[in-house]
């Protein structure tokens, strides 16, 4: 496999949740935990962090990745898009002598991965030659089609439906198509099709299901997952061990670094 690169993004100024991507998770800070799955996997090459800042480059060379560049502000604010880091990482790649053949995109937001399944991911979007890319989801426990919004009027009415007739609503799930929920634990991009169609996924994207995926979006999130590895040590072993070029920034770090169970 060639010309793999994992891309993680890694943008300063959250809102939700104040320094989110380096927020502590299992002694180690958020961006690590995709960091270290990325360096696991078998078929990723280079592993590189698109960053806005100083502080963030820097705990993401403690723990092995890659910071060639900075991203710019212009596209590094609430509203920037996938598309907008990920182009400017293949045109800054481009113009240094790299030809990208996919691109890993991994969210720190969705830490607890499995580089197996990465590296499953990856292997089978490479045998899938009419595809523009391949997204994972995860079953979601009630289908999409038993949710609700809420009309102009102030009513509730079916999701993508004019009614506000709610009682078909109510029938069993069985009866109901099943939907995915997309949970950020690996997209695998084309390149190609990225510079071609100046989008990221395109019309031909692969369906690639994963387990439950907990996505971080809010402290709540954060305590859940810590409640997940309190009962799973071998969760943070599969990623963490006293070689990596992580503990470093605990040792540095003696106060931020300090376990997440106690």
């Amino acid at each position: 496999m060639n010309n793999v690169i994992a891309i993680i993004p890694a943008r300063q100024g959250s809102k939700t949740v104040v320094g989110k991507n380096i927020r502590l998770l299992g002694w180690h800070p958020l961006i690590a935990w995709s960091i270290l799955a990325a360096k696991k996997s078998q078929l990723i090459e280079r592993v590189i962090v698109s960053t806005d800042s100083e502080e963030y480059a820097s705990i993401a060379l403690s723990y092995g990745a890659e910071v060639p560049f900075y991203r710019p502000s212009s596209i590094s604010g609430d509203h920037a898009t996938d598309y907008d880091f990920i182009a400017h990482a293949n045109d800054w790649l481009k113009n240094s002598g790299i030809e990208v053949k996919y691109f890993v995109h991994m969210r720190p937001t969705t830490p607890l991965r499995d580089p197996l399944i990465i590296d499953k991911a990856i292997a089978f979007f490479s045998n899938s030659p009419h595809a523009t890319s391949l997204r994972s989801a995860h079953e979601m426990s009630e289908s999409a089609y038993k949710a609700f919004e809420i009309n102009p009027d102030g009513w509730f009415k079916k999701l993508g439906s004019n009614s506000t007739d709610l009682d078909s609503a109510n029938n069993a799930r069985q009866i109901f198509p099943v939907t995915y929920q997309p949970n950020g634990y690996i997209d695998v991009l084309s390149a190609k099709c990225i510079e071609q169609n100046k989008l990221i996924h395109g019309s031909h994207v692969i369906p690639f299901i994963t387990p439950y995926a907990q996505e971080v979006d809010t402290e709540e999130d954060f305590k859940f997952l810590e409640y997940k590895l309190m009962l799973s040590l071998n969760t943070h072993k599969r990623l963490f061990d006293w070689s990596d070029y992580g503990w470093k920034f605990i040792f540095k770090n003696p106060k931020k670094s300090t376990c997440c169970f106690n």
